[in-house]
Protein backbone atom coordinates (compact mmCIF):
# COMPACT_ATOMS: atom_id res chain seq x y z
CA UNK A 1 0.00 0.00 0.00
CA UNK A 2 0.93 3.46 -0.95
CA UNK A 3 1.41 5.92 1.91
CA UNK A 4 1.32 9.60 2.00
CA UNK A 5 3.01 11.36 3.88
CA UNK A 6 3.62 14.96 5.03
CA UNK A 7 7.62 16.36 5.70
CA UNK A 8 7.31 19.77 7.48
CA UNK A 9 10.62 21.38 6.96
CA UNK A 10 10.92 19.69 3.71
CA UNK A 11 13.61 21.17 1.73
CA UNK A 12 15.77 21.55 4.96
CA UNK A 13 18.89 19.46 6.17
CA UNK A 14 16.62 16.27 7.39
CA UNK A 15 13.27 17.11 5.79
CA UNK A 16 14.88 17.07 2.33
CA UNK A 17 16.66 13.57 2.91
CA UNK A 18 13.68 11.96 4.42
CA UNK A 19 11.01 13.46 1.49
CA UNK A 20 13.62 11.78 -1.12
CA UNK A 21 14.77 8.43 0.16
CA UNK A 22 10.33 8.01 0.84
CA UNK A 23 9.93 9.19 -2.39
CA UNK A 24 12.28 6.39 -3.97
CA UNK A 25 10.68 3.47 -1.81
CA UNK A 26 7.39 4.75 -3.77
CA UNK A 27 5.38 6.73 -1.17
CA UNK A 28 3.34 9.90 -1.96
CA UNK A 29 5.34 12.63 -0.46
CA UNK A 30 4.67 16.48 -0.37
CA UNK A 31 7.08 18.40 1.13
CA UNK A 32 6.15 21.30 3.22
CA UNK A 33 7.98 24.79 2.59
CA UNK A 34 6.95 28.31 3.33
CA UNK A 35 7.81 28.94 -0.26
CA UNK A 36 7.43 25.93 -2.51
CA UNK A 37 8.77 25.74 -5.73
CA UNK A 38 6.70 25.05 -8.51
CA UNK A 39 6.19 21.60 -10.24
CA UNK A 40 8.26 20.07 -7.34
CA UNK A 41 5.52 18.24 -5.47
CA UNK A 42 6.12 20.91 -2.71
CA UNK A 43 3.02 22.31 -0.62
CA UNK A 44 3.17 25.78 1.35
CA UNK A 45 3.62 25.10 4.54
CA UNK A 46 4.87 27.71 7.24
CA UNK A 47 3.98 26.72 11.16
CA UNK A 48 3.09 30.36 11.64
CA UNK A 49 0.17 30.78 9.47
CA UNK A 50 -2.08 27.94 10.37
CA UNK A 51 -4.29 28.37 6.85
CA UNK A 52 -1.40 26.40 5.68
CA UNK A 53 -2.21 23.68 7.80
CA UNK A 54 -5.26 22.31 6.41
CA UNK A 55 -4.56 21.97 2.65
CA UNK A 56 -1.28 19.98 3.48
CA UNK A 57 -2.87 17.54 6.03
CA UNK A 58 -5.37 16.90 2.89
CA UNK A 59 -5.15 13.06 2.71
CA UNK A 60 -2.24 12.82 4.67
CA UNK A 61 -1.49 9.68 6.56
CA UNK A 62 1.71 10.25 8.17
CA UNK A 63 3.68 13.23 9.41
CA UNK A 64 7.34 14.07 9.96
CA UNK A 65 7.81 17.28 12.28
CA UNK A 66 10.45 19.48 12.08
CA UNK A 67 9.91 22.17 14.72
CA UNK A 68 9.85 26.21 13.42
CA UNK A 69 13.61 26.92 13.24
CA UNK A 70 14.91 29.48 15.62
CA UNK A 71 11.79 29.20 17.97
CA UNK A 72 12.89 28.57 21.77
CA UNK A 73 8.85 27.91 22.17
CA UNK A 74 7.58 25.90 19.47
CA UNK A 75 4.43 23.14 21.24
CA UNK A 76 2.73 26.47 21.09
CA UNK A 77 2.32 26.66 16.74
CA UNK A 78 3.35 22.68 17.00
CA UNK A 79 0.56 21.29 19.47
CA UNK A 80 -2.69 22.95 18.19
CA UNK A 81 -1.38 21.37 14.58
CA UNK A 82 -0.62 18.03 15.85
CA UNK A 83 -4.30 18.28 17.53
CA UNK A 84 -5.77 19.69 13.58
CA UNK A 85 -3.56 16.80 12.20
CA UNK A 86 -5.18 13.88 14.61
CA UNK A 87 -8.83 15.14 14.32
CA UNK A 88 -7.79 14.76 10.12
CA UNK A 89 -7.54 11.29 10.65
CA UNK A 90 -3.33 11.21 11.08
CA UNK A 91 -1.95 8.42 12.93
CA UNK A 92 1.56 8.55 12.40
CA UNK A 93 3.74 10.63 13.34
CA UNK A 94 7.82 11.39 13.69
CA UNK A 95 9.12 13.91 15.72
CA UNK A 96 12.60 15.28 15.18
CA UNK A 97 14.25 16.66 18.61
CA UNK A 98 17.54 16.62 19.89
CA UNK A 99 19.89 14.34 22.21
CA UNK A 100 19.95 17.78 24.65
CA UNK A 101 16.12 17.70 25.06
CA UNK A 102 14.38 15.26 27.22
CA UNK A 103 10.58 14.60 27.06
CA UNK A 104 8.65 17.59 28.65
CA UNK A 105 11.78 20.07 28.78
CA UNK A 106 11.19 23.60 27.47
CA UNK A 107 11.25 23.41 23.60
CA UNK A 108 10.70 20.37 21.80
CA UNK A 109 10.52 18.23 24.82
CA UNK A 110 7.02 19.75 25.23
CA UNK A 111 6.18 18.40 21.72
CA UNK A 112 8.09 14.81 22.75
CA UNK A 113 5.40 15.11 25.51
CA UNK A 114 2.78 15.84 24.09
CA UNK A 115 3.08 13.41 20.99
CA UNK A 116 3.08 10.47 23.40
CA UNK A 117 -0.17 11.55 25.39
CA UNK A 118 -1.97 12.55 22.00
CA UNK A 119 -0.85 10.59 18.88
CA UNK A 120 -1.27 6.37 18.42
CA UNK A 121 1.85 6.01 16.40
CA UNK A 122 4.69 7.89 17.32
CA UNK A 123 8.83 7.87 17.66
CA UNK A 124 11.00 10.99 18.67
CA UNK A 125 14.15 11.27 17.06
CA UNK A 126 17.16 13.23 19.32
CA UNK A 127 19.88 12.95 17.17
CA UNK A 128 23.26 14.56 18.16
CA UNK A 129 24.83 17.37 16.77
CA UNK A 130 24.73 17.40 12.45
CA UNK A 131 27.89 16.53 10.78
CA UNK A 132 26.56 19.12 8.44
CA UNK A 133 26.86 21.78 10.44
CA UNK A 134 30.28 21.66 9.39
CA UNK A 135 29.31 22.29 5.53
CA UNK A 136 26.05 23.94 5.12
CA UNK A 137 26.71 27.09 3.95
CA UNK A 138 25.68 30.14 6.00
CA UNK A 139 25.92 27.97 9.09
CA UNK A 140 28.70 29.78 11.45
CA UNK A 141 31.08 27.01 11.93
CA UNK A 142 31.30 27.07 7.98
CA UNK A 143 31.91 30.45 7.92
CA UNK A 144 34.56 30.65 10.40
CA UNK A 145 36.39 27.68 8.65
CA UNK A 146 36.46 29.45 5.61
CA UNK A 147 37.43 33.01 7.04
CA UNK A 148 39.30 32.42 9.74
CA UNK A 149 40.75 29.22 9.96
CA UNK A 150 38.51 28.37 13.34
CA UNK A 151 35.72 26.49 15.18
CA UNK A 152 34.53 28.65 17.89
CA UNK A 153 32.19 27.40 20.71
CA UNK A 154 31.45 27.06 24.64
CA UNK A 155 32.39 23.15 24.76
CA UNK A 156 36.03 23.61 26.10
CA UNK A 157 37.16 19.94 26.02
CA UNK A 158 33.46 18.53 25.87
CA UNK A 159 33.14 15.57 22.72
CA UNK A 160 30.39 14.92 21.06
CA UNK A 161 28.65 12.05 19.12
CA UNK A 162 28.37 13.45 15.85
CA UNK A 163 25.78 12.52 13.45
CA UNK A 164 25.30 12.63 9.37
CA UNK A 165 21.75 14.20 8.31
CA UNK A 166 21.68 11.55 5.83
CA UNK A 167 21.92 8.49 9.02
CA UNK A 168 19.25 10.45 10.66
CA UNK A 169 16.90 10.23 8.11
CA UNK A 170 17.27 6.55 7.14
CA UNK A 171 15.94 6.13 11.07
CA UNK A 172 13.22 8.83 10.35
CA UNK A 173 11.89 6.46 6.74
CA UNK A 174 11.63 3.70 9.04
CA UNK A 175 10.05 5.09 12.10
CA UNK A 176 7.38 6.18 9.43
CA UNK A 177 6.86 3.38 7.17
CA UNK A 178 7.90 0.06 9.28
CA UNK A 179 4.13 -1.91 9.75
CA UNK A 180 4.63 -1.31 13.46
CA UNK A 181 4.76 1.64 14.99
CA UNK A 182 7.97 2.22 16.97
CA UNK A 183 6.26 4.44 20.19
CA UNK A 184 9.66 5.20 21.15
CA UNK A 185 12.32 8.11 21.35
CA UNK A 186 15.52 6.89 19.35
CA UNK A 187 18.84 8.17 20.97
CA UNK A 188 20.66 8.57 17.24
CA UNK A 189 24.77 9.58 17.17
CA UNK A 190 27.68 9.04 15.33
CA UNK A 191 30.22 6.00 16.31
CA UNK A 192 32.85 7.96 17.42
CA UNK A 193 32.50 10.67 20.54
CA UNK A 194 34.52 13.67 19.23
CA UNK A 195 35.86 16.87 21.01
CA UNK A 196 35.63 20.02 18.56
CA UNK A 197 39.51 19.68 18.22
CA UNK A 198 39.37 16.33 16.87
CA UNK A 199 36.71 17.81 14.32
CA UNK A 200 39.52 20.83 13.79
CA UNK A 201 42.40 18.05 13.33
CA UNK A 202 39.78 16.26 10.95
CA UNK A 203 39.05 19.07 9.01
CA UNK A 204 42.95 19.84 8.67
CA UNK A 205 43.61 16.86 6.88
CA UNK A 206 41.37 17.27 4.43
CA UNK A 207 41.48 21.17 3.97
CA UNK A 208 45.41 21.13 3.96
CA UNK A 209 45.43 23.62 5.99
CA UNK A 210 45.77 24.20 10.14
CA UNK A 211 42.41 24.25 11.21
CA UNK A 212 41.81 24.91 15.28
CA UNK A 213 39.43 25.02 17.60
CA UNK A 214 38.82 27.97 20.19
CA UNK A 215 36.27 27.60 23.37
CA UNK A 216 35.17 30.68 24.69
CA UNK A 217 32.65 31.47 27.48
CA UNK A 218 29.25 30.93 27.00
CA UNK A 219 28.33 34.50 27.45
CA UNK A 220 30.69 35.26 24.93
CA UNK A 221 29.61 32.46 22.15
CA UNK A 222 25.69 33.86 22.68
CA UNK A 223 27.02 37.27 21.84
CA UNK A 224 28.69 35.44 18.59
CA UNK A 225 25.24 33.76 17.73
CA UNK A 226 23.32 37.16 18.10
CA UNK A 227 25.79 39.03 15.80
CA UNK A 228 25.52 36.47 13.28
CA UNK A 229 21.47 37.38 13.32
CA UNK A 230 20.11 34.70 15.84
CA UNK A 231 17.08 35.51 18.35
CA UNK A 232 18.44 36.21 21.64
CA UNK A 233 16.44 33.86 23.21
CA UNK A 234 17.34 30.97 20.58
CA UNK A 235 20.87 31.60 21.11
CA UNK A 236 20.64 31.38 25.13
CA UNK A 237 19.04 28.34 24.24
CA UNK A 238 22.18 27.23 22.07
CA UNK A 239 25.10 28.37 24.86
CA UNK A 240 23.23 26.70 27.54
CA UNK A 241 23.90 23.45 24.64
CA UNK A 242 27.31 23.92 24.31
CA UNK A 243 28.15 24.13 28.10
CA UNK A 244 26.25 21.29 28.93
CA UNK A 245 28.69 19.66 26.26
CA UNK A 246 31.66 21.05 28.62
CA UNK A 247 30.56 19.22 31.37
CA UNK A 248 30.08 16.00 29.01
CA UNK A 249 26.01 15.64 28.07
CA UNK A 250 26.89 14.84 24.94
CA UNK A 251 29.63 12.31 25.47
CA UNK A 252 28.01 9.22 24.23
CA UNK A 253 27.36 7.00 21.64
CA UNK A 254 24.57 4.95 20.64
CA UNK A 255 23.93 1.82 17.89
CA UNK A 256 20.35 2.91 17.04
CA UNK A 257 21.47 3.65 13.53
CA UNK A 258 22.51 0.27 13.05
CA UNK A 259 19.71 -1.30 15.24
CA UNK A 260 16.83 0.50 13.13
CA UNK A 261 18.65 0.41 9.57
CA UNK A 262 21.27 -2.60 9.05
CA UNK A 263 23.86 -0.34 8.56
CA UNK A 264 26.35 1.06 10.48
CA UNK A 265 26.60 4.88 11.39
CA UNK A 266 28.97 7.19 8.80
CA UNK A 267 31.79 8.01 10.78
CA UNK A 268 33.60 12.03 10.81
CA UNK A 269 36.55 11.05 9.21
CA UNK A 270 34.74 9.42 5.96
CA UNK A 271 31.98 12.59 5.99
CA UNK A 272 35.62 15.20 6.39
CA UNK A 273 36.95 13.46 3.24
CA UNK A 274 33.74 13.75 0.80
CA UNK A 275 33.26 17.28 1.86
CA UNK A 276 36.96 18.83 1.78
CA UNK A 277 35.61 21.35 -1.07
CA UNK A 278 33.40 23.03 1.51
CA UNK A 279 36.37 24.69 3.53
CA UNK A 280 37.74 26.08 0.96
CA UNK A 281 39.54 29.38 2.15
CA UNK A 282 37.07 32.54 1.32
CA UNK A 283 39.15 36.45 0.64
Amino acid sequence: MTMRFLITGGTGTTGSRVATALAAEGMSVRAGSRTPAPGTGQVRFDWSDPTTHGPALTGTDGVYLVPPIGDAEPARLMVPFLERALDAGVRRFVLLSSSAIAEGDPGAGEVHRALRQLAPEWAVLRPSWFMQNFVTPGHLHVESIRATDEIVTATGEGRVGFVDAGDIAAVAVRALTDERPHNAAHLITGPQALGYADVAEAVSKVSGREIRHRSVPAADFRERLVASGMPEAFARVLAAMDEGIAHGSEDRVDPAVERITGRPARGFADFAAENAAAWARTA
